[in-house]
C-alpha cells in the first residue's frame, strides 16, 4: 500500500471513527458502569442551597420580562433563589424592564462580553451555587431543583441541563444534530464526564467558579478546566431548558463559526488538548470528541484530495470518490431543495466548514470578547 493510499483510508477511518465509532465505543464502556444520576435524590425546601441564577444579555428588550417571570416562577423556595440580570452595555430597555420583571438585583455594565457580565454578576452574588442561563432560554419549573439534586454528590462541580429546540427552520437540522450530540454527551458524562456544557442551563458550585478571561467561553471551558482541579462535569438531561431553532443553516453557520472561533483559541492557547491534569478516560473522550470533530473539516479535505490522486488504482476508489461527490452533490441539491436526506447533507457540509471558518476567524482576527444575539433565535 502507498503512502498516498494510507493518508486515505487513515482519513476516513478517523472521520468514520469521531461520527459513528465514538459514540458506539463510549455505549460499550458504560454498559457496566452504573448510572450515578439514578441516586441523585431532592432534598426538602429548609436543606436547599441558596441559588442566584444569572442571566448575561445583551438588548434583550424583546424577552427578558418573559425571562425574569419565569425564572421567578421556578419551583424553588422563593428565599432561597436571587435572579441577577447582569447586562452587558445594553442600548434598549433590557435594564428597565428587568427591573420591572422583578430582578432581585440589575447590573447595567458598559459593553465588555458576556464572560465579563458574568463574572461581574458572580461577585455580587450569594448564592452557593450559581446557575446560568441565557436571555432566550426558558426553564422547566423544576430544572433548577434538578441541577441542584446532582451537585448533591461531592465530586461534581458543574452541570449542564438539556435543551430542546423549538420551532422548525425550513432548511435547518440543528434539531436532529442536537438530539444526536445530547446523545453522546450523557454517555460522557455516565464515564469521565462531559466535554462542553451549555450556556443555556448550567450550574456550579461556588468554589468551583472560574473567572475566565473574557474572550473564552464557559460552554467549553468550565468542564474540562474542572476537571483539571479534581471536580467531575456532568451532564442532567432530566433538567430541560427551550429555545427557538435558528431559523436557516445560513443564520446557524454564522453562530457556529464563531462558537468555533472560541473552540480554537480553548485548543490552541488554553491547553483544552494537554492531558495534564485529565484521567485516562476524559483524555480519550477530548481526544475523540473534540480534537477529531474539530478538525473534521481538512479530513475531508484530504480523503478527497488523497481520493482523487487513486482514482484510478482499482474499482474501491472509484467507489469512494463517487461516494464523496455524492455527499457534496447532495448538500448542493439541499442548499435549494428542501427534501430532508438533501437537508442533512447541506446542514452536515455547513456544520463541518463552520470548524475551519472559526479557524480562519481566530487566526484573522482572535476571538471577539462581545457577542450578538443568533438570527432567528428570538
Amino acid at each position: 500500500m502507498t503512502v498516498l493510499a494510507v493518508v486515505f483510508w487513515v482519513s476516513v477511518a478517523l472521520l468514520v471513527y469521531t461520527h459513528l465509532g465514538y459514540p458506539l465505543v463510549l455505549w460499550a464502556l458504560v454498559l457496566t458502569r452504573p448510572d450515578r444520576a439514578q441516586r441523585a435524590g431532592g432534598a426538602p425546601d429548609d436543606e436547599l442551597p441558596p441559588v442566584s441564577l444569572i442571566v448575561a444579555a445583551h438588548d434583550e428588550e424583546e424577552v427578558i420580562e418573559r425571562k425574569v417571570r419565569d425564572a421567578l416562577a421556578l419551583d424553588y423556595p422563593r428565599d432561597r433563589l436571587e435572579v441577577i440580570v447582569a447586562s452587558d452595555g445594553s442600548t434598549d430597555g433590557t435594564v428597565q424592564v428587568a427591573r420591572a420583571a422583578g430582578a432581585d438585583l440589575v447590573l447595567d455594565l458598559p459593553r465588555g462580553g458576556k464572560v465579563a457580565a458574568l463574572n461581574a454578576a458572580v461577585e455580587r452574588s450569594g448564592g452557593e451555587v450559581l446557575a446560568f442561563s441565557d436571555a432566550n432560554s426558558f426553564w422547566r419549573s423544576n430544572a433548577l431543583r434538578l441541577l441542584v439534586a446532582r451537585l448533591r454528590d461531592p465530586d461534581v462541580g458543574y452541570v449542564c441541563g438539556q435543551v430542546r429546540l423549538d420551532g422548525a427552520g425550513a432548511a435547518n437540522e440543528e434539531g436532529l444534530y442536537w438530539r444526536y450530540e445530547m446523545a453522546v454527551r450523557a454517555l460522557e458524562s455516565r464515564l469521565a464526564g462531559v466535554t462542553a456544557g451549555n450556556g443555556a442551563i448550567n450550574a456550579v458550585r461556588r468554589d468551583a467558579y472560574i473567572f475566565l478571561e473574557p474572550t473564552r467561553g464557559q460552554d467549553i471551558s468550565f468542564p474540562y478546566e474542572l476537571v483539571k482541579r479534581g471536580w467531575r462535569p456532568i451532564y442532567a438531561p432530566e433538567a430541560v431548558a427551550r429555545e427557538r431553532l435558528a431559523a436557516t443553516i445560513g443564520s446557524e453557520f454564522a453562530r457556529k463559526r464563531r462558537m468555533m472561533a472560541g473552540a480554537w483559541s480553548t485548543m490552541l492557547r488554553y491547553g483544552l488538548l494537554s492531558p495534564r491534569g485529565y484521567g485516562p478516560l476524559y483524555a480519550f473522550e477530548i481526544a475523540s470528541h473534540r480534537m477529531l470533530r474539530y478538525v473534521s473539516p481538512f479530513l475531508h479535505l484530504i480523503a478527497l484530495g488523497t481520493n482523487i490522486a487513486l482514482a484510478g488504482g482499482g474499482t474501491i476508489y472509484v467507489a469512494t470518490l463517487a461516494a464523496q461527490v455524492a455527499l457534496l452533490a447532495a448538500a448542493a441539491i439541499g442548499a435549494v431543495w428542501p427534501l430532508r436526506p438533501f437537508r442533512i447533507a447541506h446542514y452536515y457540509l455547513a456544520v463541518t466548514a463552520s470548524s475551519a471558518a472559526g479557524l480562519w476567524e481566530y487566526l484573522r482576527h482572535g476571538v471577539p470578547t462581545t457577542w450578538q444575539k443568533a438570527e432567528g433565535t428570538r
